[in-house]
C-alpha cells in the first residue's frame, strides 16, 4: 500500500521537491520569525518548576522516538526519579489537555500516547498545548521531579533543559525544508544530543546509537499471552506498519528469520478489519503501535512484536549529568 505521496518525494531529488523549493524558503523564513518572537518575548515561555527532557526530530514522521522515551522513563526511574510523561496526542480527538490511561479510547488519546501510558508506568498527559498539558499533569502528579516531552522539539512555547533529536537510516532526506522535503528544521539546529535509530552513526555530527532489540510477540486479542519468533516457523506469515519507517520493522523481522508478505500502511494509520484480511495468511505480525488500533477487533493469529531500545550508558549518563546541572540552574532555555 502506498504510504504517501510526499515521501517519494522527500527522500530524494525530484522534480516536485525541485518544483516546492522556493515554498521552502518561505517556510524557512516563517521558522526563524516564529524563533525570534519565542527569544524576544513577544510570544510568552512557559517554564516549569521541574526539568524538561525533548524527544524529538527535525523530519516529519516517525525515526523511534517513543521506543526512547520509553527506555529514558525505565533509566530515570532506576536512578530514583518521578518521571512523567506529556505528549500531543496525534490522531486523537480529544480536545482539551487529558490524562492518559491504560484503558483509554485510542481514538481519543492516539496510538503512541496509549502506548506510553501502557508501557512506561509513568503518568502521562496529552494536548496540543503542550505547556497546558505540562502544568496539568504536575497539578495531578506533585511528586514527578522530571517532564519526557514526546515529540516537542518544535513547541517552542515550553522551555526545556534537554533537547534530543532521534534521525534513522533515512537521515535529512534531500535536505530540503518542508513541502520540498521532510525538514521541520534546518539540519544546522543545535540539540544536546543527537541519537542514530538501528543505523550506524554518519561523520555528520557526533551522535549516540540505539538499537531496537525483541524476539518476543505478543497475542493482540490476549495481551498476556506472548510467543518467541520461533513459533513462527513454517507458517504463511503476513506483516503490516503503519509507522513513520516500516522497512525497519520489516527489517527486524528479516533478522529474525521470518519471511512476511509485507504491508506498509501510513503513519498512524487506522485500520479496519476488512483491510487486514489475507486469505493466505496464517500469522498476522505488527507493531505494538498498531497493535493497541487493532484490539477492538484483532483476530486470534495477530501478534504484536515486543522492541526495547538499547542505548551506551554514557548517553544515560550524559542525561544525568545535564539534570544535574539543570537542578542548579533556575533559568531554562526556550528552544
Amino acid at each position: 500500500m502506498d504510504t504517501g505521496f510526499p515521501e517519494k518525494h522527500w527522500y530524494r531529488l525530484s522534480a516536485l521537491s525541485l518544483l516546492l523549493w522556493p515554498l521552502s524558503l518561505l517556510f524557512r523564513l516563517v521558522l526563524v520569525l516564529r524563533r525570534l518572537a519565542y527569544r524576544s518575548g513577544a510570544l510568552p515561555v512557559v517554564r516549569l518548576p521541574v526539568p524538561v527532557i525533548v524527544v524529538g526530530n527535525l523530519v516529519v514522521g516517525g525515526t523511534g522516538k517513543t521506543p526512547l522515551v520509553l527506555w529514558l522513563a525505565s533509566m530515570l526511574k532506576k536512578a530514583g526519579r518521578k518521571p512523567g510523561i506529556v505528549s500531543r496526542g496525534y490522531r486523537g480527538s480529544a480536545a482539551a489537555p487529558l490524562e492518559v490511561s491504560a484503558a483509554s479510547p485510542v481514538d481519543l488519546v492516539g496510538d503512541e500516547p496509549l502506548l506510553l501510558a501502557r508501557a512506561s508506568g509513568c503518568p502521562v498527559w496529552i494536548g496540543r498545548d503542550r505547556a497546558t498539558a505540562a502544568l496539568g499533569l504536575l497539578a495531578a502528579h506533585p511528586e514527578c521531579d522530571v517532564l519526557l516531552l514526546d515529540d516537542g522539539l518544535q513547541h517552542y512555547r515550553l522551555a526545556r533543559d534537554i533537547e534530543i533529536a532521534v534521525e534513522d537510516e533515512r537521515g535529512a532526506g534531500n535536505g530540503f525544508l518542508l513541502p520540498a522535503g521532510p525538514l521541520r528544521e534546518p539540519v544546522s539546529r543545535r540539540v544536546d544530543a543527537w541519537v542514530v535509530n538501528s543505523a550506524p552513526a554518519g561523520t555528520r555530527r557526533p551522535a549516540y546509537r540505539m538499537d531496537l532489540r525483541g524476539d518476543m510477540f505478543r497475542r493482540v486479542a490476549a495481551p498476556r499471552e506472548s510467543v518467541p519468533a520461533t513459533q513462527f516457523a513454517q507458517k504463511k506469515l503476513h506483516a503490516v506498519a503503519g509507522i513513520g519507517n516500516p522497512r525497519r520493522f520489516f527489517d527486524h523481522l528479516a533478522r529474525l528469520g521470518l519471511p512476511t508478505v509485507n504491508h506498509a500502511f501510513p503513519d498512524h494509520h487506522a485500520y479496519s478489519a476488512g483491510e487486514l484480511d489475507f486469505g493466505d495468511c496464517e500469522v498476522l505480525l505488527m507493531t505494538e503501535k498498531d497493535a493497541v488500533k487493532c484490539e477492538a477487533f484483532a483476530r486470534s493469529h495477530w501478534y504484536a512484536l515486543q522492541v526495547e531500545a538499547e542505548l551506551a550508558p554514557a548517553f544515560f549518563d550524559f542525561i544525568l549529568a545535564k539534570l544535574r546541572a539543570s537542578n542548579s540552574n533556575a533559568v531554562r532555555r526556550p528552544i
